[in-house]
């Protein structure tokens, strides 16, 4: 195997040459051998610890401690966030970071901060409810001042008061104060503080009830928000103060303050004492918010030296947890002085690993090298190609459907062509390919700033998708030439058209009025074609045809790749049984379709193909009378048609038959098989039994799989033909819908001879034309491209069922790995 796969090493159709290898590593080098590798990225690790837990393993404590540090570095980013400062992005890992004391330093800035954090939420706190409370005493006092005012103004004689004279107005307070003595008065109590101004008025209603109305409530709005000391959230309150008598009473009103989140604050009546309360307050608050910022300095200062560092702990912390999470999939030897690692690693890299040993080995002063050994295994290796960042999006198109199998033939390199090229057939115009460029470029221009940003999930994948938006864009100008359409517009921009108006009468713009004066329009369709009566039929024909043509040729190669593979693994029964009949089968029936067309293309014929492939099938001695392209096409078509139906048991009955034959033969001992030695060879024969019951071939199992292969590719050449039609039909809806938006909004907008409606109109089209032909047809036209791919092409030779090269590298270690 080694020596097959070595030749295909530089190709770019297969997977780049993997082997398995075993590296003994002494105890005291392991860590920054792993190190090493993870900065070289070459190498993927096996786990050979699978039946332990991540607790049994040896590293266990590591990851752990490794953790901690993560949760407070997590921590730090929150504090960071939270004042809006952003860590620096700018560090250098080219001086060594000792991880204890790095430990020790995190755990010395989260109880700093932590208690920094303490302090100030307690002043913040004690800053609000002083606030509050000055609040209270300003707006209390108004209540008194005025009320005291007004008792001057208005002095009651409470000897002139009857109680025949009492209305419903009259407060029970006051009449039950008015019906006794005036040496027996009662001293009322108050309650003040503030209430949530959305609350208010339930507020007022539950005391009113409460206390059957014997309480005296007065309420004052604040005009600013206040930062309430509880919640520490901005809030819109009003500030309440409750005059009651009894303790009863005071009872109630202090259980529904507390139900309703009210701040309560003590106040005195005495004018002297609230001016002295107000100037005690307000040097209280002066001196708490010089705290306050003191703290706050401090605490912007311990954040921006931690953001200076922030980015270069946080990638050594994940460095070193996923070191340890390597570690704990390597398994110590016997000796207890050696970890054994088992993995899979490019052929081409086998230098730069054995290089990275050898410097992890000095760099660690160690006695005893690292043992580096490949091993021959029948385990399918893992498939790796080499990407760039134009590339892997295309790769990623395909790996959506499946990995290549191991030195299968990867598909992503046509897709690079394909792809968009069949995008654009779909999308065909030059002015909304236009469109898409410029929003490509822009991602492509910013792709450094924005590559390291968060841009949401719709905009993560176009970001990540850009070349192939890119290419698409460009290949959808191409075609939008040929169609010779912008927003629906056609324009002469590669001459003038090879048609004029035979007379006047011709201006209903029939095809019939039109002669050719000049040389055919050089490239694309000629723009007298568009808004004549003939242009749907004529775009029907030629799309469909393209579309056919297109298929065809597609389909072919896929089949062609099929024999690649076969070639390749030296399977020739698939070449002479597999890739040959479906290539005469497909060939002899749409590939004779697609000859039609070109012929008929170059010499102009008015024959009518759809009678022609009908009649080849129903009656096909008969004459093709004016449906003749050329001479001996009747014998061609009983050729051909007696070639497609030789190919359908050609496909079905010999390779059974072949793989019955080979495997008696085997048994027979006329046939060897190369082992490597006699544990592979066991391992070989146990597996051939488990899937054949003890050694015996199932041919029926066999045929049927076979059969179902042969219908399934006999009817697939018929769908997947007609499938290719999508192309026409999407082309054609496309273009409809942009000269109806450009028709029935923007020219009718136009007509109306009116500034405003024109605005409209020409807002109208933008709206249009960007949500539907840009967005909803962009993403109608890949998903349709996407499926021709996935089902019509990469189902005649790409099975997928492999798995990706997955190596140890810290370049992939994502910002939110925890």
């Amino acid at each position: 195997m080694e020596e097959r796969n070595s030749s295909a090493t530089m190709d770019l159709l297969r997977s780049e040459t993997m082997q398995l290898v075993q590296l003994i590593i002494p105890i005291e080098s392991a860590h920054r051998t792993i190190s090493y590798l993870g900065d070289l990225g070459l190498f993927q690790f096996n786990d050979l610890n699978t039946d332990k837990s991540p607790f049994q393993r040896t590293y266990a404590a590591q990851i752990k401690r490794c953790g901690e540090m993560a949760r407070k570095l997590r921590f730090f980013r929150e504090q960071m966030s939270k004042t809006g400062f952003l860590p620096s992005g700018r560090y250098d890992m080219s001086t060594d970071i000792n991880l204890d004391v790095l430990e020790m330093n995190l755990g010395v800035y989260e109880a700093e901060l932590t208690e920094m954090n303490t302090n100030n939420e307690k002043l913040q706190r004690a800053y609000s409810e002083l606030l509050e409370y000055k609040l209270v005493l300003q707006k209390a006092g108004e209540f008194f001042h005025s009320a005291q005012s007004k008792a001057v103004s208005q002095p009651r004689d409470i000897d002139e008061y009857r109680v025949g004279d009492r209305s419903m107005d009259s407060p029970l307070l006051l009449e039950q104060e008015m019906s006794t003595d005036l040496s027996s008065h009662v001293k009322l109590g108050s309650v003040s503080g503030l209430v949530p101004r959305e609350k208010s008025m339930a507020f007022e209603k539950i005391l009113f009830r409460a206390t059957r109305g014997n309480v005296f409530l007065k309420q004052a709005v604040v005009e600013d928000s206040v930062t309430d000391p509880v919640s520490g959230e901005k809030a819109e309150k009003n500030v309440f103060v409750v005059f009651y008598s009894g303790e009863r009473a005071k009872s109630k009103i202090l259980k529904i303050c507390d139900a309703f989140g009210a701040n309560r604050y003590p106040f005195t009546d005495d004018v002297g004492k609230q001016f002295q309360m107000i100037t005690e307050v307000s040097a209280k608050l002066s001196e708490l918010k010089t705290t306050i910022d003191v703290g706050q300095m401090h605490r912007g200062n311990l954040l921006q030296t931690i953001g200076y560092d922030f980015e270069k702990w946080n990638l050594l912390v994940k460095k070193e947890k996923s070191i340890y999470h390597v570690l704990n999939m390597l398994s110590i030897d016997v000796t207890k002085k050696c970890l054994v690692a088992e993995g899979w690693c490019p052929v081409f890299a086998t230098n730069q690993i054995q290089s990275v040993l050898d410097r992890a080995i000095f760099d660690s002063n160690s006695q005893v090298g690292v043992i580096f050994q490949v091993l021959h295994t029948e385990e399918p290796p893992p498939t790796f190609f080499r990407t760039n960042k134009v590339t892997s999006a295309f790769q990623e198109i395909v790996d959506a459907y499946g990995v290549a199998k191991y030195q299968e033939a990867n598909p992503g390199v046509y897709t690079i062509v394909t792809f968009p090229f069949l995008f654009a057939v779909m999308f065909g115009d030059w002015g909304h390919g236009i469109c898409l460029f410029l929003a490509t470029l822009y991602f492509i221009v910013k792709e450094k700033k924005l590559s390291g940003q968060k841009l949401g999930d719709i905009l993560d994948m176009t970001f990540g998708g850009r070349y192939v938006i890119l290419m698409m864009s460009i290949f959808s100008i191409y075609t939008g030439l040929i169609y010779n359409e912008f927003f629906s517009v056609p324009f002469e921009l590669f001459g003038r058209s090879a048609y004029d108006c035979r007379d006047s009468t011709c201006s209903e713009a029939y095809t019939i009025g039109l002669i050719k004066v000049r040389d055919t329009y050089p490239f694309g369709l000629d723009p007298k074609w568009h808004g004549t009566r003939s242009e749907l039929p004529f775009l029907n024909s030629l799309k469909m045809k393209m579309s056919i043509l297109l298929g065809v040729a597609q389909m072919n190669l896929g089949i062609l790749l099929s024999y690649y593979n076969a070639k390749f693994f030296r399977n020739e029964i698939n070449i002479w049984y597999q890739f040959i009949p479906q290539m005469i089968f497909l060939n002899s029936l749409f590939g004779y379709l697609s000859l039609l067309i070109i012929v008929k293309w170059c010499t102009g014929s008015q024959a009518d193909l759809y009678h022609v492939m009908i009649y080849m099938f129903l009656s096909p001695t008969d004459d093709l009378g004016d449906n003749q392209l050329f001479i001996g096409q009747k014998y061609l078509q009983i050729l051909l048609l007696l070639l497609a139906l030789v190919a359908v048991p050609w496909m079905l009955f010999p390779k059974p038959l072949l793989l019955k034959k080979q495997h008696e033969e085997r048994h027979r001992g006329q046939s060897y098989t190369q082992l490597y030695n006699m544990d592979e060879s066991a391992e070989l024969e146990s597996k051939s039994k488990g899937s054949h019951g003890h050694g015996d071939f199932e041919f029926s199992e066999i045929f049927v799989h076979q059969l179902i292969h042969t219908i399934e590719f006999v009817l697939g050449a018929v769908s997947n033909t007609a499938s290719y039609l999508r192309l026409w039909a999407l082309s054609l809806a496309h273009s409809e819908l942009s000269s109806v938006f450009y028709e029935k909004v923007l020219l009718l907008a136009w007509g109306f001879n009116n500034i405003i409606v024109l605005a409209i109109g020409v807002i109208v089209f933008i709206f249009a034309t960007v949500g539907v032909l840009l967005i909803m047809e962009t993403l109608s036209a890949f998903l349709h491209a996407l499926r021709l791919h996935w089902v019509e092409f990469q189902n005649k030779f790409y099975e997928g069922d492999g798995y990706k090269f997955y190596p140890f590298s810290f370049a992939l270690i994502s910002e939110d790995e925890e």
